[in-house]
């Protein structure tokens, strides 16, 4: 059995493996997998000989398997945690019960896959994988792990059964990772899920152990992945291969709303309070991950719940009335939040999702005061004025391929395209100004400390829009200034400039490390005193643990060299010092 391509039901299905025919050529083929911007040599599964312990390779993937049932007298509880060493803690445990399982009333007969996301609980342990920190810098945002939340990606099957005191058989495989790889998630459980239902736990272990045979998800290489005889493949583009939150169903998810898919933007770029009230879990955590993934490339830096319930540990948080309603985008299914929910700002209410090709309904724009019953009609309810005026141009493509039955893949690209070209026109100013806030590389001296940036000042910021706005990529009009004022004060700012800010003091830290190892230190030290040297040899290591730690964008040789400069130095001291300095730290 072939998988005809990991991503061949997905938006962004192209390339040989995404054509009609290409899997039967060669049934027996390796599955590939890239995690990375383009493939550089292909790694087959050789976790053991490369020195990683039992569940090494399996912890790179995923936290832990689990398996949710319902019990008459507990309701829905943990059956199965895989492997048995895993860690949860109870509210972790009790947050993963209520969110794999549907509300009631979204009556989800069948099987259905959905993914939520909920937050790791407080004094936990965050266990790094070492192996792939180093690799974790060089992933776009998208792609990274998600360090204070575990992602649950979920199939749910729920048929009826006489033989069982409740009439249904009710159970939820969930895989519990850190990794955002929503489609490829999924994709292994529709593999996997619907055999363990008919074979149970062995088969699971069986499963496991694949995974744990896994290389690890690193940047820039192609992988095999084989699972209970099934090798996953896809064609090399790293959105098809990997596919994350970028890589849903773009067109079928914003179908609904794609006339009102820009002011949408607005509202995820400035992190406004967002509800989306779906049927099912399935709509509701497609669209969220949608909305999040339309500002791409720039990272959602705000707190998301692509399926959020009554029983969530953050309900009284986000639902509290005595402030105002959090930055945050939940998507939620139960009746009761269009009660609950009512004071926030802005409510996407969207019925069912309709299979690829059909298109539903437009909704409307409506005024929140009209969301007042549990039954309210399909709409984006809110009183906010968008800051740019609509593309009409992008919006008649979208309505010409839906009257000529474009194919929901092509609208997707069509769509990410828009979503993307717009973002990069909003960011590639303000990557312009923050770039003007480094120091110039002459000012860096090897015999000072590296220099600060230059404070960021948005009036100084806005003056820069006249000449080198978004004009000159943009054909959209209207008050961008009034949008980047809006921005500056948003949680995705915040994010983006915090993360620019540290990327250019590690460039500045790196460029002061070059500086240093082309001096001749040996030489200074001759000019100074055992203290002054001494003192110099612990900078230096500091500086080398730094480099190390932080995974500074130094040259390949600059580390070398420095550790060179700092035996020569120690060699030149005294014996007695020469012992101290050698134990203290590495060299």
């Amino acid at each position: 059995m072939a998988l005809r391509g990991l991503a061949g039901s997905g938006p962004s299905s192209r390339g040989p493996l995404g054509q009609a025919g290409a899997a039967d050529e060669e049934r027996e083929a390796p599955a590939v997998v890239a995690a990375g911007d383009a493939p550089e040599d292909v790694e087959e599964d050789e976790g053991r000989s490369r020195g990683l312990l039992r569940w090494d390779g399996f912890s790179a993937w995923l936290h832990c398997v689990c398996v949710v049932g319902f019990d008459l007298e507990l309701g829905q509880a943990v059956e199965v945690i895989y492997p048995q060493h895993s860690k949860l803690t109870d509210k972790e445990k009790t947050n993963i019960c209520y969110l794999s399982f549907p509300d009631s009333n979204s009556g989800c007969l069948g099987d259905t896959q959905f993914c939520f996301r909920f937050r790791q609980s407080s004094g936990r342990r965050v266990s790094l994988h070492c192996l792939l920190d180093q690799f974790e810098k060089d992933l776009p945002v998208y792609l990274k792990k998600d360090p204070a939340y575990f992602y649950g990606y979920v199939y749910f099957r729920q048929v009826r059964d006489k033989t069982l005191k409740r009439g249904y058989f009710q159970k939820s495989l969930v895989l519990i990772s850190k990794l955002p790889y929503i489609h490829f998630f999924h994709t292994v459980l529709k593999q996997i899920a619907p055999e363990y239902f008919e074979k149970n736990e062995p088969y699971l272990e069986a499963a496991c152990n694949d995974v744990d045979r896994w290389p690890a998800p690193m940047p820039g290489k192609t992988l095999h992945l084989p699972i209970m005889g099934v090798v996953m493949k896809g064609d090399t583009h790293i959105s098809v291969i990997l596919p994350t939150v970028h890589e849903v169903d773009l067109f079928r998810c914003f179908c609904p709303v794609f006339l009102h898919s820009q002011m949408l933007w607005e509202l995820v770029l400035l992190g406004e309070p967002l509800v989306v009230m779906a049927p099912s879990p399935s709509e509701s955590s497609e669209t969220v991950l949608a909305l999040v993934n339309c500002i791409s490339p720039l990272k959602y830096f705000s707190d998301f719940r692509p399926y959020f319930t009554i029983h969530d540990s953050e309900f009284k948080e986000y639902t509290t009335r005595t402030q105002a309603p959090p930055s945050v985008i939940l998507g939620v299914t139960n009746p009761f939040f269009a009660k609950t929910l009512q004071h926030w700002p802005h409510i996407i209410r969207i019925g069912d999702l309709k299979p690829a090709g059909e298109i539903p309904k437009q909704v409307k724009v409506k005024k929140l005061k009209n969301l007042k019953t549990l039954d309210s009609k399909p709409g984006v309810y809110t009183s906010y004025k968008p800051y740019l005026n609509r593309d009409e141009e992008i919006m008649k493509q979208l309505q010409k391929g839906v009257q000529q039955k474009r194919p929901s893949e092509a609208q997707s690209v069509i769509l990410r395209r828009y979503f993307l070209e717009l973002t990069q026109s909003f960011i590639i100013p303000l990557e312009r100004y923050v770039a003007s806030l480094m120091p110039l590389q002459k000012s860096i001296s090897p015999w000072k400390s590296p220099p600060q940036l230059r404070q960021f000042l948005p009036e100084e910021f806005m003056k820069t829009l006249e000449k080198t706005g978004p004009q000159l990529t943009s054909r959209i009009k209207g008050d961008w200034i009034g949008l980047y004022r809006h921005f500056l004060k948003s949680p995705n700012f915040d994010g983006w400039f915090k993360t620019r800010r540290k990327e250019m003091t590690q460039k500045l830290e790196a460029l002061h490390l070059e500086a240093l190892c082309e001096e001749d230190l040996l030489h200074w030290t001759q000019k100074h005193t055992e203290v002054e040297t001494v003192d110099l040899v612990l900078k230096l290591k500091n500086k080398l643990l730094q480099a190390d730690r932080e995974h500074l964008p130094v040259k390949p040789d600059t580390m070398e060299k420095l550790r060179t400069h700092i035996d020569a130095i120690i060699l030149a001291l005294p014996e007695d010092l020469q012992g101290i300095l050698l134990k203290t730290g590495m060299t």
